[in-house]
């Protein structure tokens, strides 16, 4: 359930960011840059914030 959560999230993120970049300002970019990071860095570490974040909120495995 969390890692639907998650990739539920960082997906509506990077999508979000993208339009934003397109009709707001070209700068969302680094928010987009900064969800990858975020995700590559989880597949290297083994450890995530926003599964942290859901746990502090009751969300089960």
């Amino acid at each position: 359930m969390k890692n639907r959560i998650i990739r539920a999230i960082a997906g509506s993120f990077i999508l979000i960011s993208l339009l934003l970049a397109m009709y707001v300002d070209e700068r969302w970019l680094w928010f987009t840059a900064f969800v990858g990071a975020n995700l590559l860095q989880s597949s290297l570490t083994k450890w995530c914030l926003m599964e942290d974040i859901l746990t502090k909120f009751g969300v089960k495995e």
